[in-house]
């Protein structure tokens, strides 16, 4: 089978949740970016354009968690950018190029952690997803 359930299953909730999170993630950096700026030692800009690229991937997500099907290549698809998030937030901080205050440290490794999770729980949705019969 080339699509798995999504509305009202457990991809469903994962994608759903994900979107929400990167939603309200995405909102906060884009709009409150300035304060945030200050407490976190992060450029506004960077804050900015980061959160802006949330707001649309966020509402993708929300609305293939709301569909019948998804298909597998998509999730796959969705699990790649968590993975490379996370990786790239790591490397953000590796670095050099930010001098995040500890605040701002904190916030892109718990952010990317719950991106991590989100992730794994993307894949073990798809896994489990695989073992249901047609």
């Amino acid at each position: 089978m080339n699509a798995v359930p999504a509305s009202r299953t457990l991809m469903g909730h994962i994608l759903l949740a994900d979107g929400l999170a990167s939603g309200a993630t995405g909102a906060l950096m884009c709009f409150g970016a300035s304060p945030l700026s200050e407490l976190l030692g992060l450029d506004a800009t960077l804050l900015r354009v980061a959160g802006g690229g949330l707001l649309p991937y966020a509402a993708l997500l929300a609305f293939f968690a709301l569909r019948p099907l998804v298909s597998r290549s998509l999730v796959w698809t969705i699990i790649a950018i968590n993975v490379l998030w996370t990786v790239d937030s790591f490397a953000l901080l590796a670095s050099g190029w930010v001098q995040p205050t500890v605040w701002g440290q904190a916030f892109v490794v718990f952010q990317a952690l719950a991106v991590a999770v989100f992730a794994g729980l993307q894949l073990m949705a798809l896994k489990q997803a695989r073992l249901v019969p047609a």
